[in-house]
């Protein structure tokens, strides 16, 4: 085997001359690949790095070319230099396609600039911003990661993103199904799913960080500690993926998500030609290797193709096969089709462009091109006043200012640029922190509109049941269905349903299952929430129940016919984020004068909880 790669190497500088003769006259065909948009939550890229002082020495010829010019930015040309059993050597020249291509001269910067900047604020915003490398070894994995995480660094700390952040660094490495923390002496941690489906890493330490250098002394740390052996292309070549996740919590919203960022540099691929010298260990470790990123790529590949369909069939389910490998496990919010999280992912295939290399080179290609899922396209929606999907810009603000209550939110803060399918991926804690922009918005007010606009989303997303025929009803009976539909859809939430109630302070309406916030001062103290607003239900004046009432305390309910005093129902924080629970048996006592203002909620048949609404 080895033999026959040095028997190949020397036909490549033998035939050198010719082929580059033939390259020269080679003329590019259109690309193989259908021209399609690209996927905004999927950019794949490739970078060809620059041919290597000892690779020209030895006469090695540059065997990938990225195309140049208009309309060409995205294509690769390979050429193959064929021997063949009689006559000169001849070309066999393959093109593949992705979203960008980098070529030899295009420095770290531009490819921070173009793909991977945008991650920043996402993550900042509360989304998963995500990061691949990938590709043989000795090709500038390492090499692009270690230059990328220097700027994003840079932009966690220069202090140009809004609002007040903890970052938290943890970075681990997975050496074939073995996970080890770099950060604390390579210690051997377990990746495991807890009982909601999350994926935690057991045993790894997180650690706060302040400022750029202090982030950048962390990635060194680790840089150090990772295994690497030397191979054929790469004396130090990394034998292990490494996983940097920078966690980053919003202090003004302690209840929500936390904003995610993983930058991996994956283990270099090896082609047959790099492991002749291995022994049995060497062998298995690249057998692992290779075997996890093929489960990478069909993941990826599935997660993409799983958002596609999710747009042509709504109600198909992928399957992703995640659990295949640690690698995809420890990511397993990246390719789960369930996961609720909004992610952002770049992949960046590195192209080793030397001749003797083009074997691999090629495969690493192809496997960026089937990276890409075509988007599909879809007859932009007609206008529907109670489907967000097919609003635009300016149609949305105008729903925001009207129907996210007092003051209204402006819609010019919350959407500045955004469609509504656009603002519906939008990561959860920037569509708050927007909505605290406007002044006198607050925290419950954000997170009610929040809810309500998802709600508006999922209710007009199921699929409409055929109606079963009926016989047509008189008009009497008709005109009382439809008064009686339509006040049972206002009982829906706790709003007084009368019309003009709005308009009447809600001390002058208090009625059974209106939902008030109160002040639990003196004996109720214990059930204050901290933070936020304790609420109550009421359920009846306190001097209309009998003699042997008693509040949750023991306490004598009955009082004086003339006391504006309350009967009410706790209603406390549920597991789930925003909801609540109504502790129907656990009754309070609440003047009117401990009654702060009127809290609207709604009941969610599927989570069987109540939720703040507007």
């Amino acid at each position: 085997m080895a033999s026959l790669a040095i028997t190949m190497e020397q036909f490549y500088i033998d035939n050198a001359d010719r082929y580059n003769k033939l390259v020269g006259v080679f003329k590019p065909g259109p690309s193989s690949q259908k021209t399609t948009d690209p996927n905004p939550d999927m950019v794949v890229s490739a970078r060809i790095r620059p041919m290597m002082e000892d690779e020209t020495s030895q006469g090695f010829p540059n065997g990938v070319h990225p195309r140049t010019g208009s309309g060409n930015t995205n294509t690769v040309d390979l050429h193959e230099l064929r021997r063949p059993p009689r006559g000169l050597p001849t070309l066999n020249s393959f093109n593949f396609s992705v979203d960008h291509v980098f070529g030899p001269d295009s420095t770290t910067a531009e490819i921070y600039d173009s793909l991977v900047r945008p991650l920043v604020p996402w993550a900042w915003g509360g989304g998963i911003g995500t990061l691949f490398a990938y590709g043989q070894t000795g090709s500038g994995k390492t090499f692009t990661v270690s230059g990328l995480e220097r700027h994003v660094a840079e932009s966690l700390m220069n202090g140009e993103l809004e609002g007040e952040r903890k970052l938290h660094i943890c970075i681990i490495e997975l050496a074939g199904q073995t996970a080890f923390d770099l950060l604390n002496s390579r210690k051997q941690i377990s990746v495991l799913e807890d009982s909601f489906g999350t994926t935690q890493l057991a045993g790894a330490i997180e650690h706060h960080v302040t400022s750029k250098a202090e982030l950048l002394d962390f990635i060194d740390a680790a840089a150090s500690l990772r295994t690497t052996s030397p191979t054929l292309k790469n004396d130090t070549s990394s034998r292990s993926h490494a996983i940097c996740r920078v966690r980053i919590e919003n202090p003004a919203l302690p209840g929500e998500e936390d904003g995610l960022l993983y930058l991996v540099d994956l283990a270099g691929s090896e082609a047959a030609r790099d492991k002749v010298v291995h022994d049995v260990s060497r062998m298995n470790q690249a057998r692992e290797i290779n075997t996890s990123l093929s489960v990478l790529k069909d993941c990826i590949r599935g997660r993409a193709a799983a958002d596609a369909e999710s747009i042509t069939k709504p109600g198909k389910k992928a399957y992703v096969p995640f659990r295949q490998s640690t690698l995809t496990k420890t990511l397993k919010h990246i390719f789960d089709p369930a996961s609720s999280r909004s992610c952002k992912t770049v992949v960046v295939a590195c192209v080793n462009p030397c001749l003797a290399d083009v074997m691999a080179s090629k495969n690493t290609l192809r496997y960026a091109e089937l990276l890409r899922v075509p988007v599909p396209k879809i007859k932009a929606p007609t206008y529907n006043p109670a489907v967000p999907a097919t609003w635009n810009n300016e149609q949305l603000r105008e729903w925001i200012e009207k129907n996210s209550g007092t003051p209204a939110i402006h819609g010019s803060l919350l959407a500045p640029t955004e469609s509504g399918p656009q603002l519906l991926r939008l990561p959860v804690p920037e569509f708050l922190s927007r909505c605290l922009k406007t002044a006198g918005v607050t925290q419950e007010q954000a997170h009610a509109f929040q809810a309500k606009f998802w709600k508006m989303h999922v209710d007009s997303s199921k699929a409409a049941a055929a109606a079963l025929p009926r016989p047509a009803p008189d008009a009497a009976a008709k005109a009382t269905a439809g008064t009686a539909r339509s006040r049972l859809e206002l009982l829906d939430c706790s709003a007084d349903p009368e019309p003009g109630a709005d308009a009447i302070p809600f001390k002058q309406r208090i009625r059974p299952g209106m939902v008030i916030s109160w002040d639990p001062a003196g004996e109720y103290a214990m059930f204050s929430v901290g933070t936020g607003k304790s609420l109550a239900s009421v359920l009846a004046p306190a001097g209309a129940v009998g003699d042997r009432v008693r509040d949750v305390l023991g306490g004598a309910v009955k009082s004086e016919s003339g006391d504006e005093k309350y009967l009410c129902a706790l209603m406390t924080p549920a597991v789930l984020p925003g909801a609540y629970d109504l502790n129907l048996w656990r009754q309070v006592v609440v003047s009117a004068e401990q009654m702060e203002s009127e809290v609207l909620m709604e009941w969610d048949t599927a989570t069987r909880y109540y939720y703040r609404t507007v």
